[in-house]
């Protein structure tokens, strides 16, 4: 055989040999919302839309929660990779009871909560609404009511059950309630009440919102792919805020056909009015950042109030390594 011919030989051979190997497929990871599709999800489902996800080597399956459907718990018992976080009492939660769960980002610097009241003179701020009638729903009763007890001497018989229908308060004008600053508002609006809203987090309630959390043994197996769903999600909400979200929007609403463009337009647009995301902490480290201090003093404060126990440690469900050095900054406009 001539020399000459052997390198060809050899190249044909390694090509015809890499030919029949299996390409690497995707990595799968599916992710569960805290609610049906809406806009307070609109970067994961940007990211999705647009291929980031993809991009990043990623086969992402985003599934919606709702009523009677538990992600922390699905995510606790592996059922799913990862789980959105509706705010910080989630990961306190479940490093209460022991489960192998962590936080790696916070996509809501602010938490949506707020309350809001019909057009009057005598409630200008949270301090005036002492003694008047809430309606709070079941599960706020341990979480933000309590927070709100604490700070303005709330007491337990200004409680009116809000079974997240807002028809008592559209026809109460004394009535005060509470809800998203991205969705009870508008409700109201489109039935004629204009109300003012009070957002807990300008009164220093400090918790996180819209976190991505995924399970311990994820984390440590499958690190690289945990970062490229962090990664691609912060562009996601980067891109789903500052650029069009029609690719998110039309994802959404594929998923909740119930859902209209107004109802999309009108959340993502208070989420930047209010820098929900892109405000506070992320306008200096990134889409997604979070800060131990904030946490310290989130746990404290609940453990004041009685929520936690003293020796609950926080940083048992909170890991900072993908945000915080700037992720994304390079894609603001």
């Amino acid at each position: 055989m001539s020399a000459l011919r052997l390198p060809v030989l050899l190249a044909g051979l390694i090509a015809a040999t890499l030919s029949v190997l299996p390409v690497r497929a995707a990595e799968k990871f599916v992710f569960m919302t805290d609610w049906v599709a809406q806009a307070e999800q609109g970067g994961f489902y940007q990211a999705l839309a647009t291929g980031l996800y993809a991009k990043r080597g990623l086969t992402v399956e985003i599934r919606p929660g709702g009523t009677g459907v538990e992600p922390q718990r699905l995510l606790a018992a592996g059922a799913i990779d990862g789980a959105m976080g509706s705010s910080g009492f989630f990961p306190l939660n479940l490093v209460q009871i022991g489960a192998p769960v962590v936080t790696v980002a916070a996509l809501f610097q602010k938490d949506p909560w707020m309350l809001m009241t019909h057009p009057r003179d005598d409630v200008k701020n949270l301090a005036d609404m002492k003694g008047k009638p809430i309606h709070i729903g079941d599960p706020s009763v341990n979480t933000i009511w309590r927070w709100l007890a604490s700070r303005y001497g709330f007491t337990d018989n200004q409680i009116r059950k809000y079974s997240f229908n807002i028809a008592p308060f559209l026809v109460d004008k004394k009535a005060i309630q509470q809800g998203y600053i991205t969705s009870e508002p508008f409700t109201a609006e489109k039935a004629g009440v204009k109300p003012q809203t009070f957002l807990l987090a300008d009164y220093g309630y400090g918790s996180y919102s819209a976190l991505i959390m995924v399970r311990r043994d994820t984390l440590e197996k499958r690190e690289a792919v945990v970062k490229a769903f962090v990664e691609a999600s912060i562009e996601g909400w980067y891109a789903y805020l500052t650029g069009d979200p029609a690719p998110a929007h039309a994802l959404i609403k594929k998923q909740n056909p119930d859902i209209d463009d107004a109802t999309l337009a009108y959340a993502r647009q208070k989420m930047i009015d209010y820098g929900l995301v892109l405000g506070g902490d992320a306008e200096s480290r990134g889409v997604g950042t979070m800060d131990a201090d904030r946490w310290e003093d989130f746990t404290n404060e609940m453990k004041n109030l009685g929520i936690y126990p003293a020796d609950l440690d926080w940083r048992r469900g909170v890991d900072f390594r993908f945000v915080g050095d700037g992720q994304g900054l390079a894609l603001k406009p």
